[in-house]
């Protein structure tokens, strides 16, 4: 018999440490060599990290929620020989760009589908641990609910979501307002009505590491923004014009290609643009690649992949390059290297009803690109006043080294472009 020790590995580039958020085992099951053993968030997102050995689990090292460190340990497994699985790649999971068509999760489709069964009356909470599910746990200790004071009402008197939820009922304050649930730090949270009087959420994963780099961008870089109101009707004539083309089959094209692309070709002609400040060496680092970061909001949080080598993309590749960008983080397949490098960044407000907003630079890059929505407006033309495509864009820069001459003639390109798209 002999006992392997799993550490927590390095899954993304520097990782620190990560949280315990689902096991997927207990101690005496029998596993198999990559076998899901555990779901973690670390500093970008939640990674499944697959099992090096095959055995019987003989402990668990650390709870759920547990913030734990590189290298410490997590799980110990005997078995008669040791056996190491060949290296899997830890993939990120729960991550899709947000949208308002896209489905609803498996687990929040079950809950929300599922008719009500009847269940038997409240059995006492037997003595000794609680009983329940690790994702019951997880809920419990979001919503600030001591399972202990609990009485399940599951078979067997196992804690279930429903018993949760009851309990956090009970204790919400009598209030009216709206009965629609909202997106807030990567989580749902409830309605006015249904929340509880003051709800703690913990400074963790993808949130931290958000708020760390965004407190670093406003303390690091002296940041500045300049708008462009601009007429996007032959942009959007062009993009029908594609959908339309039989060539174009089976490509997802949107506005936000051309967008893609307006900003890489400005890049190309103003290269100071991609630049950034190294601090350890006080130099200014020119960079003649564009990897092109796209913020999206996700269940998880805000999340910036980026989309490599993008400067080298043609109309069609930039299209096909957001579409596997977006499924794969659908998926949940997006590796940590997909979300490390991006040197510009691209966020749109236009899905949300937003003309425009000022965000922050992203650490470690020159600017961040903004586009609101793409709506019906008066325009004069020929000094007549018509109705176009009108859509506003802003950039955010880094005013150490980018001055307000060069990101005026880089926002002046991205508008020129988008006026007049290339054929």
């Amino acid at each position: 018999m002999s006992d392997q020790v799993f550490l927590l590995p390095d899954v993304g580039e520097g990782l620190i440490e990560a949280d315990i958020v689902t096991w997927k085992v207990q101690v005496g099951d029998m596993v198999t060599l990559n076998q899901p053993l555990v779901d973690v968030e670390t500093a970008k997102a939640i990674v499944e990290l697959p099992s090096p050995f095959e055995g019987v689990v003989t402990a668990l090292h650390c709870a759920e929620g547990d913030t734990v460190a590189v290298d410490a340990p997590l799980i110990t497994i005997t078995s008669g020989e040791v056996v190491k699985a060949p290296r899997r790649e830890a993939v990120l999971i729960g991550f899709g760009v947000a949208e308002e068509s896209a489905p609803t999760s498996r687990r929040t489709r079950r809950a929300a589908t599922a008719p009500a069964a009847a269940t038997p009356p409240p059995a006492p909470r037997p003595s000794g641990p609680v009983r329940t599910s690790p994702p019951v746990r997880l809920l419990a200790k979001q919503l600030g609910v001591d399972l202990t004071t609990i009485r399940g009402t599951g078979r067997n008197g196992i804690i279930t979501r429903a018993d949760v939820e009851g309990q956090r009922r009970t204790a919400k304050k009598v209030t009216s307002g709206p009965d629609i649930p909202s997106a807030f730090v990567g989580r749902t949270l409830d309605s006015w009505n249904d929340g509880v009087a003051e709800e703690r959420i913990a400074i963790k994963g993808v949130l931290k590491t958000m708020a760390e780099a965004m407190t670093l961008s406003v303390r690091q870089s002296p940041q500045a923004a300049v708008w462009l109101r601009l007429d996007a009707t032959k942009t959007m004539e062009r993009l029908a014009e594609l959908k339309a083309d039989p060539a174009y089959a089976g490509i997802r094209l949107s506005p936000l290609t051309f967008v893609a692309m307006a900003f890489t070709d400005a890049a190309r002609h103003f290269p100071g643009i991609n630049s950034f400040i190294d601090e350890t060496t006080n130099e200014v680092v020119v960079r003649r690649r564009v990897n092109l970061g796209i913020a999206a909001a996700t269940p998880r949080g805000l999340v910036v992949p980026s989309i490599k080598g993008a400067d080298e993309l043609s109309l069609t590749g930039m299209a096909e390059a957001l579409t596997t960008l977006v499924e794969t983080a659908r998926a949940g397949t997006l590796t940590p290297s997909d979300m490390l490098g991006a040197t510009l960044t691209i966020t749109n407000v236009g899905p949300f009803g937003v003309d425009a907003a000022v965000p922050i630079l992203p650490p470690g890059t020159g600017a961040i690109l903004c586009v609101g929505q793409i709506a019906k407006a008066p325009w004069v033309v020929n000094d007549a006043v018509v109705v176009r495509q009108v859509v506003e864009i802003s950039m955010t820069f880094d005013h150490r080294q980018i001055d307000g001459a060069l990101a005026s003639a880089v926002l002046a390109h991205v508008g020129a472009y988008l006026r007049e798209p290339p054929v």
